[in-house]
């Protein structure tokens, strides 16, 4: 465990240690912020060292809005801003919108719950969100990819069979948006970012992203000032430090107040036995009480060890 309080030389000392071992090495950040800031001093990093070209390509990409849930996008008011990009993944015959389109968010009426948005041709369809579904909702970012850059994928590219979230490196790309990537299943692509611009760097994973990925080694990031409090807690300690085969650093603000805050147990299971006690849940409660367990001795370890840690 790293204990590093200046949030600035944290964040460079995960991108150096990343840069000094890339290969089979994950970063996980609890949220989308820090995540791409993490992205960022690693992509400089790899620049420095020579792993990366120093000539870099601005694009624009879209960068899902996944600080709200699929509830709140039924919501103008909660979710859309005006300036988002809508992706309709099943469209609408009532509305007048094909499954795959974009358009951007041009108007909000909070009160009357409706949506405003401009399709391709400048045609505006106004619709109550509540009455579609199948839509995900993005933000236009700007990216400086180069040769060597590992990407990942923020959303299904059905056209070339790309799943959400896989990972690849860029090996050839130009200043009109053309790229050819190597995925690591071992093919090629090659795309321009206007026909799939769900792209992103693919150094660092939100905690929730990293299900179901492994590396040998993992960084974790954790500020326990800056992060929501739903996002630290016993599931981030399970599912973050079993992303790792053989070696995982944690790096934070504060190891005390982090132990804490990974022992708040989130299971669905836990709410269940604070209300009461119901028959034949007993096995599930042996997967949480594991986790606990886990929780608590790294918490027990942080005040045992206090300024023995790295700082």
């Amino acid at each position: 465990m790293h204990e590093i309080s200046n949030r600035e030389e944290r964040l460079d000392a995960i991108a150096k240690a990343y840069a000094q071992q890339p290969e089979r090495t994950l970063v996980v950040s609890p949220d989308n912020r820090s995540r791409q800031e993490i992205d960022e001093r690693i992509h400089h990093e790899l620049q420095l060292s020579g792993r990366v070209a120093e000539q870099e390509h601005r694009m624009t990409v879209l960068v899902p809005r996944q600080e709200m849930t699929g509830a709140d996008r039924q919501w103008a008011a909660q979710y859309y801003e005006v300036g988002d990009i809508v992706r309709y993944t099943r469209g609408s015959k009532a509305v007048g919108i094909e499954a795959g389109e974009y358009a951007r968010v041009a108007a909000v009426d909070r009160e009357r719950n409706l949506l405003t948005v401009e399709r391709a041709n400048g045609q505006e369809v106004t619709y109550d969100p509540n009455r579609l579904h199948g839509v995900s909702v993005h933000r236009e970012a700007d990216r400086q990819f180069s040769i060597g850059d590992r990407v990942q994928f923020a959303a299904p590219f059905r056209d070339e069979h790309i799943a959400n979230r896989q990972l690849g490196t860029v090996q050839q790309i130009d200043s009109e948006g053309n790229l050819q990537v190597g995925l690591e299943s071992g093919r090629d692509v090659q795309f321009n970012v206007r026909e799939h611009p769900h792209l992103d760097y693919g150094y660092a994973v939100t905690s929730h992203s990293s299900q179901g990925t492994t590396a040998d080694r993992v960084l974790i990031h954790v500020d326990t000032d800056q992060a929501h409090e739903k996002l630290i807690n016993s599931r981030l300690a399970y599912v973050a430090v079993s992303r790792a085969r053989h070696d995982a650093q944690i790096y934070t603000n504060d190891a005390v107040k982090l132990g804490e805050g990974l022992s708040r147990d989130v299971s669905k299971h836990a709410a269940l036995e604070a209300a009461h006690e119901l028959p034949g849940q007993h096995q599930g409660h042996s997967i949480a009480s594991a986790e606990s367990q886990s929780v608590c001795e790294l918490h027990e370890h942080a005040q045992a060890q206090g300024h023995g840690m790295s700082r």
